[in-house]
């Protein structure tokens, strides 16, 4: 039952982080915000709501010292990936962002191979192969144009990405509660692109459309706060592999957001690429619990 838990966080994670072009993309085609202005407001009401969350569910805040230089690691390393996405925006299409950027399910697994000799199976290569095959098909649409400059905003967030899932897993961190540590990591954040925010487009712009704090809002709850939230608790219970695989929920919510929303149409590679990232998913869980049924 909590490695199923552990499933169902990674697939909510992934899927809310999904949505993350449905609400900044009108932001940034009103042109009311500019990237560093809606990274510094993400990261800023992020890390106050999850202090708000904090208090309210009595977790407490306080951390040791040896702890600070580790959590503001994790928030470079988040903020590194969320800047790098939103910047390739501004260059291709999100769907081809989105399926470069699901390359690090296979770094992740790289990383935990190579470094902390996890072992790994062909039904977990297979699963990895499908998955991004499937984002692949998803993702695509003919048309698309190629930037290098959008290829290489959007690779750093691969290798980014990976290394935050991968700490999180391996830097020890289970004495502290994934509510306090997501703020923790929001809120070094927020200073990183407050500076950054300084220094690139003379400070943090105003916002003056109603629309732009109701996509903030979107983009604070879910994409960043659920996100998060489960993307910690996944990693602790069923590791950086399995959670990064089961991230292919986030292109086929994209999918059904960019069906639905901006009237995208569906082609048959789009399903089929739908059904691969579903058996990969199923690959996964039937792996793990075969593993668990012998333990």
């Amino acid at each position: 039952m909590k490695l199923f838990k552990g499933y169902f966080l990674a697939l909510l994670s992934s899927a809310t982080f999904g949505l993350l072009p449905l609400f900044t993309l009108p932001i940034l085609q009103s042109g009311d915000l500019s990237e560093s202005s809606i990274l510094f407001y993400r990261f800023f009401f992020g890390a106050i709501a999850m202090a708000i969350l904090c208090i309210i569910l009595k977790k407490d805040l306080r951390i040791k010292l040896k702890d600070i230089a580790t959590l503001m690691a994790l928030g470079a390393l988040y903020s590194l990936t969320a800047m790098g996405l939103i910047f390739s925006y501004r260059f291709m299409d999100s769907g081809v962002c989105t399926t470069i950027h699901f390359l690090y399910p296979v770094v992740v697994c790289l990383l935990m191979v190579s470094f902390f000799k996890e072992r790994s199976s062909i039904q977990l290569y297979i699963a990895i192969a499908l998955s991004f095959l499937g984002v692949a098909l998803l993702s695509w649409n003919g048309g698309s144009t190629i930037s290098w400059i959008g290829v290489g905003c959007v690779t750093i967030t691969v290798l980014t990405y990976s290394t935050y899932i991968v700490s999180l897993n391996k830097l020890k961190l289970n004495h502290i509660h994934p509510f306090p540590l997501t703020f923790y990591v929001l809120l070094s954040g927020s200073l990183m692109f407050l500076l950054y925010a300084q220094f690139t487009s003379g400070g943090i712009e105003a916002i003056n459309q109603s629309s732009t704090l109701w996509n903030l809002a979107g983009v604070v709850l879910l994409a960043t706060i659920v996100s998060n939230i489960c993307l910690v608790f996944a990693v602790q219970t069923v590791g950086s592999t399995i959670t990064s695989i089961l991230g292919s929920m986030e292109p086929t919510v994209a999918l059904i957001v960019g069906a639905l929303y901006f009237h995208e149409i569906l082609t048959v590679w789009t399903f089929i690429g739908f059904v691969l990232i579903i058996v990969s998913v199923v690959l996964v869980v039937w792996k793990n619990k075969k593993k668990e049924e012998k333990l």
